[in-house]
C-alpha cells in the first residue's frame, strides 16, 4: 500500500492485528523509533506474515505458506482480501496505491523463474521438465512452456525455444541474403536451429563448429527440440552440411593457414558480455579473437553475423562495438533489434562485413 500521507504506524498496527490474530497466529513486534514497525505473524501450520510499515507512508504485506492445494491459496486470498478491506477503511481515500502480486512458488519439482538479460525475473508458464542433465561443461534443461514449446535453457540462462524463428532468422540475416551455392561456417549453434534453416536454402556447403560443442546438447535437441532443429542432428553430415565436435579457434587457425573462405561466418557462440569486469575481461578477448579469426576466413565481400545482447544493455553493446575498431582488419556494421519471443525482450544483432578499400 503507497498512501498519500504519512502513516501512523501504531493506528496501522492496531487496525491490523484482529485480522492476523483471528488466524491464530502469535505475534512478535519490531519498533524503530523513525523507522516504523515490523510485525511478524506465526500459525502454528508453519505459515507466516510480515507486516512492514514505514512511516512515510508504505505499508508491505508478505505471506508465506505452504499451500499444495486450492484450498490454502484460497485462504491466503482471503487474508489478503480483508488487510485491503481494512487499509481502504482506515484511509478513507488517501492510499494512492494498491499492488497484490501473484504467489512465488518455491521449491517446486518444476522452476518457472529465469532471469532475463537485463536483470529482471520472469515467471514462465513451465509445465513440464523435458530434459534435465549435466554434462561435463554445463547443466542442460529443457523445459516445456505451454505458449512457446520446449525451451532450450543452459547453465540458468535461456538459450532458444521452439517458437524462437525469429531468433534464427534474424542471426542468419533476416531473409535478406541468397545462401544458394554459397561457403558457410556456423560457430556454435548446437541447438541446429540455424543449420536446419540454412540447408533449406541450397548452400554449397555449411561447417557447423564451436568452442566445445556440448555432444549432450545435440543430443537432447535432436531429441526434444526437433521444430526447431529438424533432422539435421540425426547425422554429423549431411548432402551440404557437417557438424565438428571441436574446438573453433584451433578450426579457425587452421583454416586461416590453408586460406580456406566463407561468404557467411555466423557466430552464436555467446552473447555479448554485460561487462568489463575482471571476471569478464577473459570473455571479451575470446570474442575479439573469434571476430579476428573470422575476418581472415571471411571473404572480402562476405558477411558475418552475430547476435548482440538485449536493447537495454545500451552500455555492453557500445562496448562490443568499440571492439570492432580493434580488429587486424577495418570493419564496417550495421544492427537491427528483433522481437525474440521467449526472451520476452528485444534483442540485438549484428552484420559485420570488412571495409571496402578504395583501389
Amino acid at each position: 500500500f503507497s498512501l498519500n500521507l504519512a502513516a501512523d504506524c501504531n493506528a496501522v498496527l492496531k487496525a491490523l492485528q484482529p485480522i492476523f490474530q483471528e488466524q491464530g497466529m502469535t505475534e512478535t513486534v519490531h519498533n524503530w523509533e523513525d523507522h516504523g514497525y515490523l510485525a511478524t505473524y506465526i500459525k502454528k501450520n508453519g505459515s507466516f506474515a510480515n507486516l512492514r510499515i514505514h512511516p512515510h507512508g508504505l505499508v508491505l504485506v508478505d505471506l508465506q505458506s505452504y499451500s499444495d492445494h486450492m484450498k490454502g491459496r484460497e485462504e491466503v486470498d482471503q487474508l489478503l482480501n480483508k488487510v485491503e478491506e481494512r487499509m481502504k477503511e482506515l484511509f478513507h481515500g488517501n492510499i494512492k496505491r494498491v499492488k497484490r502480486l501473484p504467489a512465488i512458488l518455491r521449491g517446486g519439482v518444476i522452476d518457472r523463474y529465469w532471469p532475463t538479460a537485463d536483470g529482471r525475473l520472469v515467471e514462465y508458464d513451465i509445465d513440464e521438465v523435458v530434459y534435465d542433465e549435466d554434462s561435463p561443461f554445463q547443466n542442460i534443461k529443457i523445459l516445456h512452456s505451454k505458449q512457446f514449446g520446449n525451451i532450450l535453457i543452459l547453465s540458468g540462462d535461456v538459450n532458444l525455444a521452439e517458437s524462437d524463428l525469429a531468433y534464427t532468422k534474424a542471426i542468419m540475416g533476416s531473409g535478406k541474403e541468397d545462401y544458394t551455392g554459397k561457403e558457410v561456417l556456423i560457430l556454435g549453434g548446437g541447438d541446429g536451429g540455424i543449420l536446419y534453416e540454412i540447408v533449406k536454402l541450397k548452400p554449397k556447403m555449411v561447417t557447423m563448429v564451436a568452442s566445445n560443442i556440448d555432444q549432450m546438447v545435440i543430443d537432447g535437441c535432436k531429441k526434444y527440440m526437433r521444430k526447431t532443429c529438424g533432422d539435421v542432428l540425426d547425422n554429423l553430415k549431411g548432402e551440404c552440411y557437417q557438424v565438428l565436435i571441436e574446438d573453433c579457434i584451433p578450426v579457425l587457425k587452421r583454416y586461416a593457414k590453408e586460406g580456406r573462405m566463407f561468404d557467411y561466418v555466423i557466430n552464436d557462440l555467446t552473447a555479448v558480455p554485460i561487462s568489463t569486469s575482471p571476471e569478464e575481461d577473459s570473455t571479451w578477448e575470446f570474442l575479439r579473437l573469434i571476430l579476428d579469426l573470422s575476418m581472415k576466413v571471411l571473404k572480402q565481400d562476405g558477411k558475418y553475423f552475430t547476435q548482440g545482447n538485449c536493447i537495454n544493455l545500451t552500455d555492453a553493446l557500445t562496448l562490443y562495438e568499440e571492439q570492432l575498431s580493434r580488429l587486424y582488419c577495418p570493419v564496417e556494421f550495421s544492427k537491427e533489434t528483433v522481437c525474440v519471443p521467449s526472451y520476452m525482450e528485444l534483442w540485438v544483432f549484428y552484420t559485420i562485413w570488412k571495409k571496402q578499400t578504395d583501389i
